[in-house]
């Protein structure tokens, strides 16, 4: 047999062994880490069926008004957050907070692609400002214009 080949070969498989020792290690590190993925998955499955049975038992129930199923508006308390709210009412409240300061409902209006040229529809919508102000979501200032609170 050949004394240089023997060597090549003897080379190669140490070379293998050390390749098939760091995969190992590697392998067994993707398994410990995807264990504990699993876990944390479990975990965030967990909390967030908790957070999403708590939110259904702290959201307010609908009401019948005049034969329809209405959703009332709560009273803003520091323990109540504007995520209880309808999203119609919570898209109203940013369409305020992202106006550079007091606006009129036509300008909520306008941020919120309602047709203000139709007095139908505005109203509806000077409707919700009104409860969100009454509530204590929003303040309305003397000249009508509607702001967050301080």
């Amino acid at each position: 047999m050949d004394p240089e080949l023997l060597e090549r070969i003897t080379a190669r498989r140490a070379d293998l062994d050390e390749l098939e020792e760091q995969l190992t290690k590697q392998l067994a590190e993707v398994r410990a880490e995807r264990d504990e993925l699993a876990v944390a998955e479990r975990v965030l499955e967990r909390a967030s069926e908790q957070l999403t049975d708590e939110r259904a038992s702290a959201a307010p129930a609908s009401r019948q008004v005049g034969g329809r199923a209405v959703m009332p508006i709560p009273h803003r308390t520091p323990d109540v957050e504007e995520t209880i709210l309808p999203p119609d009412y919570q898209r109203t409240l940013a369409a305020v907070r992202q106006a550079a300061g007091p606006v009129m409902a036509r300008q909520v209006g306008e941020m919120l692609g309602v047709d203000i040229s139709v007095r139908a529809k505005l109203e509806p919508l000077r409707g919700k400002l009104v409860r969100l102000v009454d509530r204590g979501w929003l303040r309305k200032l003397p000249d009508v214009r509607f702001t967050t609170r301080l």
